[in-house]
């Protein structure tokens, strides 16, 4: 059975590969992957120009659980793990969600890919690839990773299970209020999950409870 590390590795590697497709077609233009994109948004534009309580609902809810709530959360972890004197769980914090707007802001200017023509909430900057699904793809597996040692294996299958749902569900919503294209999307979570690894790689952490603590990713393997 592979282990989990093989598994990582297939995982980046299939993350690179989304990224660049995705890149690549929206640059040469790729007539079925326009096709999805415009058919996506055509369909969900016509369901929210009409209920802007649906709008707004989803709007809000990319507030709340979007990059800044990241960053708020893990604020608070960074504060907790410095309390602890856990250096190594705080500097990975700092990095992953902390410096993951720098990521985004930078992908998003060598692509320069123009917001969908049929936005129904505003939207800053340029398209490519989708910050909100970039931001809360590094955000959950940040923070599950740092509360993984202190979790009990019951929660680890819920708390695993809630993060996949909130990155789905953010990301589908940009898509819902036409401010990114679908493949904006699969883009940002390819990104996001191989700035979190390289985060893992750069600076491992060690747990939140004590600077004692041993690393782990919950799917990394390590």
């Amino acid at each position: 059975m592979p282990s989990r590390k093989h598994w990582s590795s297939t995982a980046a590697v299939v993350a690179v590969l989304v990224y660049t497709a995705m890149w690549i077609g929206y640059a040469q233009n790729w007539v079925w992957l326009d096709a999805v994109d415009t058919q996506l948004l055509q369909t969900f534009h016509n369901i929210g120009a009409t209920r802007p309580e649906w709008v707004s609902f989803w709007d809000v809810f990319c507030t709340v659980f979007g990059p800044n709530g990241f960053r708020v959360v893990g604020l608070v972890f960074v504060i907790v793990a410095l309390i602890r004197r856990n250096v190594a769980t705080a500097a990975f914090l700092v990095i992953s969600i902390g410096l993951m707007g720098l990521v985004t802001e930078g992908a998003k200017f060598i692509a320069g890919r123009p917001r969908p023509s049929m936005a129904l909430v505003y939207g800053s900057s340029t398209s490519f690839p989708s910050g909100h699904a970039l931001g809360v793809m590094v955000g959950v597996l940040a923070l599950l990773t740092v509360l993984w040692p202190s979790l009990a294996r019951r929660w680890r299958t819920v708390l695993a299970v809630l993060g996949g749902v909130l990155v789905v569900l953010v990301g589908s919503a940009r898509v819902v209020l036409n401010v990114h294209h679908p493949s904006d999307v699969l883009a940002g979570w390819a990104l996001g999950y191989l700035y979190y690894l390289l985060c893992l790689r750069l600076v491992p952490p060690r747990g939140i409870s004590s600077g004692a603590e041993r690393r782990a990713a919950p799917d990394t393997g390590q």
